[in-house]
């Protein structure tokens, strides 16, 4: 059957991609290609989600982009303390969540981004 198996990518325009590229990668770990992005296998839990959310919707806010990007983390807290010695401290959190928890932190460019660990499968 034809289908759409997930979200694939996350693709957007910025003034630096180069210096945004690094921070992403001194931040949050990312592992920045030759070629000025990052892949990884899909994890073993979690999942990926398309929304579309009303216009007037505060979601994303403080951030003015028309959209957020949700990233699975393994351990949140260590996420949040690397990013923490960077200077970088959550707009928000969110540990009572039964999807798991949630951690919010803009990147240079003025973009929000959602941080996600999923709680652990079911045995």
């Amino acid at each position: 059957m034809a289908r759409v198996l997930g979200i694939g990518g996350v693709f957007f325009k910025a003034e630096a991609p180069k210096a945004l590229a690094a921070w992403y990668a001194r931040v949050l770990g990312f592992p920045v290609e030759d070629w000025g992005g990052a892949q990884w296998p899909h994890p073993d839990r979690g999942y990926s989600l398309w929304t579309a959310f009303p216009r007037d919707t505060t979601h994303f806010a403080p951030s003015e982009a028309p959209f957020m990007i949700n990233l699975i983390v393994e351990d949140l807290d260590g996420v949040l303390a690397k990013a923490a010695s960077e200077g970088v401290e959550p707009l928000g959190r969110d540990d009572s969540d039964a999807y798991g928890r949630f951690a919010w932190i803009m990147d240079p460019a003025g973009l929000k981004v959602e941080l996600w660990e999923p709680p652990p499968p079911a045995p």
